[in-house]
């Protein structure tokens, strides 16, 4: 049985960083952040028709990793992220993500205790800006009544964080 891991949370946190850094530690398989890619194609300017294309991609992205039988499965974000840019951007909640049930075993939510990098496709990088993402995007694990953890730290002291929040969750 495959055990699901998403990071989850605010831009700039860490998350595609610690995401094969916790595979490479738990022998799992990477599901690349597919928001990126999408942005990294067509621009940042996001309307619902973008959105549930991303979504798509999230979902095929994670069926064909599961196709692989990795004892883990990593994902960097998820359909639940999307939902979270949905909000923010349009001010309302896509009914298919909402409909979506295919959650991670837990989230791991790095915090934003790393500074802010632009990298041509984050678009909240003001701290109150940034703080919202983060507490609409955490309201939707707790709406969901999701498994979730904080990570903090710099460098080594994060994924072994990371590895201590999956420890305590009792999935490893």
């Amino acid at each position: 049985m495959t055990r699901r891991i998403c990071l989850h949370g605010a831009e700039s946190t860490g998350k595609s960083t610690l995401a094969p850094r916790l595979a490479l530690r738990l022998g799992g398989l990477v599901i690349p952040e597919y928001g990126r890619t999408y942005a990294e194609a067509h621009g940042t300017e996001f309307d619902a028709v973008d959105l549930l294309a991303i979504f798509d991609g999230h979902r095929a992205a994670t069926a064909a990793g599961l196709t692989e039988r990795p004892e883990w499965l990593i994902s960097d974000t998820d359909p639940l992220m999307t939902q979270a840019w949905a909000i923010m951007l349009l001010g309302q909640r896509l009914p298919e993500i909402d409909a979506w049930t295919d959650v991670a075993d837990l989230y791991l939510v790095p915090a934003m205790d790393l500074p802010w990098r632009e990298d041509g496709t984050r678009l909240f990088g003001s701290d109150l800006a940034r703080r919202q993402f983060m507490d609409v995007a955490i309201g939707e694990l707790e709406r969901r009544r999701l498994k979730w953890a904080w990570v903090e730290g710099e460098g080594d002291a994060r994924i072994d964080n990371a590895l201590a929040a999956i420890e305590a969750a009792k999935l490893g």
